[in-house]
């Protein structure tokens, strides 16, 4: 049996994996040293009061004649489709069009299984791995990278981009905390539909979005539906990071170059390599959606936006360089003539704060770390006092 050559293509460690593993290093050779991480982009809240109820009645259920449930619908429950159809697009799609899942992460892999590997793609650079990473996996050959920096805007100049099949663009975006103007999408849509591509655009941290001038979704653009999929989740909106529910939006209007609509082919997809997301998880998921979850939901987000205000001023006080942060729970910091490894281990040895190299997001991330805002309020402040400590 040879091994997948694609596979092969990959470099070294996923970066996470790698970051674990030079802190638990760390932490071998200096026994009783307590690090706090800034970095990993996971929830550290707790579930709200009406989605822990509604997942706990959920769970209750299954243990009786009358609430126990097999498999669902592979594309998800038609309750919960029609209530983020209602709730998130103001009826702009119908309940068809959304297809529930297990999470981005998940959704982001099948799209590429379903574009295949004789395909050309944009990504941006720095990027969020799995864009890069699943579609090498795929044996995707041809790919551009959209350099993407402080002295752009952290958009890329669409006049030099060559033309490709798919766009994936994440905004606000994973590592930078950058989020694009309408202006800015409105390029990019237009780009898209002189050049017949497909974008695939990742709405995961579009709660975090507080001016109501920015889009937080792509679909506030027009003709998107024409050229575009949006990929979103519960994960950083609900603390779903490991309850696991997504959503895709596939427009009904979206085609091939053939003519044949890109719907009938993502449904086909979805029910031979799904069994569904999780019955209990759609059952919060639906929570989340009503007016009491979403007030509840909106709290937690800003008490990350908070963390992240705070981290944010420490940092410019320390003289960094922090984008980011404002309307996204990530922010992006030059390191001051230092490599993005360097200053990795400057904090980690240091101040005892791990946090994530940017290097590890592509070219365009070396000279950068990418800090988090998920963490607990009380570790967050510690954190500060240890970076802030000359």
């Amino acid at each position: 049996m040879k091994r997948n050559v694609h596979l092969a293509q990959l470099q070294g460690n996923y970066l996470f994996p790698e970051v674990q593993l030079k802190k638990e290093n760390y932490l071998k050779q200096n026994p009783g040293v307590s690090l706090i991480s800034l970095g990993v982009g996971d929830t550290t809240q707790p579930l709200t009061g009406s989605i822990t109820r509604a997942l706990t009645q959920a769970s209750l259920g299954l243990g009786t004649e009358v609430g126990y449930s097999g498999y669902g619908p592979e594309q998800g429950k038609k309750e919960l489709r029609k209530k983020i159809a209602q709730t998130i697009f103001k009826e702009k799609f119908s309940w068809e069009e959304i297809f529930i899942s297990d999470g981005a992460n998940g959704d982001l892999s099948r799209l590429q299984l379903l574009f295949g590997s004789d395909i050309s793609i944009a990504v941006q650079n720095p990027t969020y791995p799995v864009y890069l990473e699943g579609s090498l996996i795929q044996g995707v050959k041809e790919i551009h990278l959209m350099n993407c920096h402080p002295e752009n805007d952290f958009f890329p100049d669409l006049k030099k981009l060559q033309r490709t099949d798919i766009i994936y663009f994440c905004s606000p975006n994973n590592p930078t905390g950058a989020v694009a103007t309408k202006k800015q999408l409105e390029e990019l849509v237009d780009f898209a539909h002189k050049n017949r591509s497909i974008i695939v655009f990742d709405a995961a941290y579009c709660a975090y979005i507080q001016d109501p001038t920015l889009p937080k979704s792509i679909y506030e653009i027009e003709r998107a539906k024409e050229v575009a999929i949006e990929v979103s989740s519960f994960s950083k909106s609900a603390g779903f990071t490991g309850v696991r529910l997504g959503w895709t939006v596939v427009p009904k209007e979206l085609r091939y170059e053939c003519g044949h609509f890109v719907l009938k082919d993502w449904n086909r997809l979805v029910t031979t390599v799904f069994n569904g997301a999780s019955n209990i998880a759609q059952i919060g998921g639906c929570a989340a959606l009503e007016p009491e979850g979403i007030t509840e939901i909106k709290g937690v987000v800003n008490y990350y936006l908070e963390n992240a205000k705070l981290i944010k001023e420490a940092m410019q006080a320390l003289g960094y360089e922090v984008f980011g942060g404002v309307n996204a729970p990530y922010l992006w910091v030059r390191c001051k003539g230092k490599k993005s490894w360097e200053l990795f281990h400057y904090f980690l040895e240091n101040k005892k704060v791990v946090t994530i190299p940017g290097c590890g997001f592509g070219s365009q991330g070396e000279g950068f770390i990418r800090l988090s805002a998920f963490g607990n309020r009380q570790q967050v402040l510690t954190a500060i006092e240890r970076i802030s400590c000359q």
